[in-house]
């Protein structure tokens, strides 16, 4: 409850910043692209560049996040295998046990 609650104010501070940053700014910004030419708000154009930048990053990080996911899955599996071999051995009988 307390984590839902954090999370409403978080998002409601960003939009207040958001919104502020926009009143505060109202220009528009000229990009030259290489398909042509965009005039968007600056509010906007701050906006693309940040999601942009936000997917770039998670698309750098999804093949170090895939590839941690194998390595524990082969750990998981080697632990498994370590355990029924301890079990096994556990359960031999003891031949000097005279």
């Amino acid at each position: 409850m307390l984590k839902r609650i954090g999370i409403v104010i978080l998002v409601t501070t960003l939009l207040l910043l958001m919104w502020w940053f926009t009143v505060l700014n109202p220009g528009v910004i000229a990009l030259d692209l290489a398909f042509g030419d965009v005039e968007p708000p600056i509010a906007i154009a701050f906006v693309t560049t940040f999601f942009l930048g936000w997917a770039f990053g998670m698309l750098c990080t999804s093949g170090y996040i895939f590839k941690l996911g194998n390595e524990r899955r082969r750990l998981r599996r080697a632990l498994r295998n370590s355990e029924s071999e301890v079990s096994s051995l556990r359960n031999l009988p003891l031949a000097d046990a005279d």
